[in-house]
């Protein structure tokens, strides 16, 4: 197989870490991380990997303007309409961890489904750019609850998909956060009793949430085998290789969900966020100094 694109699709995740820091700059403050741990997972997503309907969203979302069930129905820029509503035979994208919203975004700019202009009004007031993404935020299918409910919610969306004898995949992006929580596990549960290969989930492992690093806070490994013992397949991979992203997400075991672990850094492509590790799950700059110390490094990227 031709490896011609891996070079577009690692500019672009150069690009998702870029954008980022910059909005992390201007506003003192962002998920900052969560971009530098998944960039190459959502470039590879968008890019590469996926088989998206063109977008129906508009390329400058227009303000927030209700929730779905008002009386004008689902709001102008509905999120989902930015992953497409293509034919029974394209791939629906769920996005599971509300708080990567701002990488979500940064991808639907590399993969030309929104406009940088948009990019510049996340987290302004009357924005659907919202720092947690929600339903009428672009690229979010539907809003995910606190936490750890997508998974329950693509089952659903699989199964109906398997009944319509739709051909395309439900693929799931998560957190290792989420699987602390119980309903994930029920999900799985529920995902391997109907043996629905149609769905696949791609879990950025990046080891450390809110309150330091996930084994220390509560310890989810051993990953792999947990999944396994629930009847899942399981791929553990690099998530900084784009190639390995793309393989693993195009293997598929008769009967079984697919989970790919993609093990990831939370300072990959910005080494002054090192010596904060652990403690990076939301970046602000501690004075003027540091802030033109990242101002510095931003401008030489």
């Amino acid at each position: 197989m031709s490896k011609n694109w891996i070079p577009s699709v690692e500019s672009a995740a150069h690009n998702i870490r870029k954008r980022v820091l910059g909005l992390t700059i201007k506003q003192n403050g962002c998920y900052l991380s969560q971009a530098l741990s998944s960039a190459e997972i959502i470039a590879t997503l968008y890019l590469q990997t996926l088989d998206l309907a063109p977008s129906t969203g508009d390329f400058i979302p227009g303000k927030f303007s209700g929730v779905p069930g008002s009386a004008d129905g689902h709001p102008a820029g509905h999120g989902g309409k930015y992953n497409g509503r293509g034919s029974g035979a394209m791939d629906r994208l769920i996005i599971s961890p509300a708080h990567y919203a701002v990488v979500i975004y940064a991808g639907l700019v590399e993969a030309g489904r929104l406009s940088q202009d948009a990019f510049e009004t996340f987290n302004t007031d009357g924005s659907t750019m919202e720092m947690i993404g929600a339903e009428h935020s672009p690229g979010f299918e539907m809003t995910t609850g606190s936490f750890g409910q997508a998974l329950s919610q693509a089952g659903g969306v699989a199964l109906a998909r398997r009944l319509r004898k739709e051909s395309g995949r439900v693929v799931v992006f998560m957190s290792d956060g989420e699987f602390e929580e119980g309903q994930t596990w029920e999900a799985l549960q529920c995902l391997a009793h109907y043996k629905l290969d149609n769905i696949k989930v791609i879990a950025d492992v990046n080891g450390q949430q809110v309150d330091g690093l996930t084994k220390d806070v509560m310890n989810i490994e051993p990953l792999e085998s947990k999944l396994r013992s629930f009847g899942a397949s399981v791929s553990v991979i690099d998530g900084h290789d784009p190639q390995a992203i793309d393989q693993a997400v195009r293997h598929t075991e008769t009967g079984k969900p697919q989970f790919v672990l993609c093990y990831t850094d939370t300072s990959r492509g910005i080494p002054l966020l090192t010596p904060r590790k652990p403690h990076l799950h939301y970046v602000r700059f501690r004075d003027a100094a540091e802030m033109q110390e990242f101002s510095d490094f931003h401008a030489a990227m």
